[in-house]
């Protein structure tokens, strides 16, 4: 119970300072290749379900040209003309999401924890209980299949975690998302 109250966010504060500075260095590099290789914006915000369904503004990388979104449909599919060059790699490799280090130092999300959806007036009642916990950058759903679940299975990862996460489930789920990404499995 000391954890679900305190003890996960002065976890998520510690590890979001440390990536930070830790990243600090590929965060200057990732800004530079993302400008030389498209016009617009470094840091794309998209606004989505946080906690209790109060809107907040995912940080992530930009990977698409600017104005995407008018050039196609919302959601990517393979080979996608609109993904950048760097952008490519930056999903291969997750990378796209380090400025979510931020939204966790914020308070917005956490480190583990339900992945947002993007942000609506009128929300369901599965995204009204999955956003009974502050959503994370990785989660239950993520190490179980990540991209390859349909809808109602991560929802129901997402339901699971948010039943049973403890320190030690979030610590698994931390171990599980580092072996995914330097084994790079489950990667668009």
């Amino acid at each position: 119970m000391l954890y679900k109250k305190f003890g996960k966010r002065m976890i998520d504060m510690m590890l979001s300072l440390i990536g930070i500075i830790l990243f600090s260095p590929l965060f200057l590099i990732i800004f530079l290749l993302i400008k030389v290789d498209s016009k617009g914006s470094v840091i794309f915000k998209h606004k989505r379900l946080g906690k209790n369904c109060k809107p907040i503004y995912v940080l992530k990388f930009r990977t698409m040209v600017e104005n995407a979104i008018l050039l196609g449909p919302q959601y990517t599919e393979d080979n996608d003309i609109r993904i950048t060059k760097i952008g490519k790699f930056l999903r291969k490799t997750s990378l796209d999401e380090l400025p979510q280090f931020i939204n966790v130092f914020k308070g917005d999300m956490s480190i583990i924890g339900p992945r947002p959806d993007a942000y609506t007036n009128i929300p369901t009642d599965i995204q009204k209980m999955r956003t009974r916990v502050l959503p994370g950058i990785t989660g239950l759903a993520q190490v179980n299949g990540r991209s390859s679940l349909d809808e109602e299975t991560r929802g129901n990862y997402d339901l699971e975690y948010i039943e049973k996460y403890s320190f030690i489930y979030d610590l698994k789920i931390f171990i599980k998302t580092i072996l995914i990404v330097i084994l790079r499995k489950g990667t668009n």
